[in-house]
């Protein structure tokens, strides 16, 4: 059943059509054109490929690649990875500084959190020789 099913398919693929353009005042034939359903798909899918390389060829070897969003040239990619991390780096500076201040506020305020050690140093004495 299955075999019947496909074989008629394929038979109306290869039917063959015939397309005619008249003029109409006169009703003479212009342009007639023997056609069938697979050479239409063949067409037209080769028309489709033809169109769909020429439009990736347009974009890749013109100018018209720096328009995409996301594409740029490569000193434009590294300058902007120069910039992140010089970005990052001050940044991070400017946490360490607002760090410290923080913490010479609160020493100068004298709300320290850390314990004070209030034990005397013991530092030893030189010894003295008597040469």
């Amino acid at each position: 059943m299955a075999k019947l099913e496909a074989h008629t398919t394929l038979k109306r693929l290869r039917n063959r059509y015939r397309l005619v353009v008249m003029n109409d005042d006169t009703y003479e034939e212009v342009v007639t054109f023997k056609l069938s359903r697979m050479s239409v798909y063949i067409g037209l899918s080769v028309v489709f490929v033809l169109l769909t390389g020429l439009t990736v060829a347009l974009l890749v070897l013109t100018p018209l690649k720096y328009y995409i969003p996301g594409y740029g040239s490569r000193h434009d990619r590294s300058e902007l990875q120069a910039l992140k991390i010089r970005t990052d780096s001050l940044e991070q500076s400017i946490l360490y500084k607002d760090k410290y201040l923080d913490n010479i506020r609160k020493v100068l305020s004298g709300n320290t959190d850390v314990p004070r050690d209030t034990s005397a140093i013991k530092v030893p004495k030189a010894e003295l020789s008597d040469d």
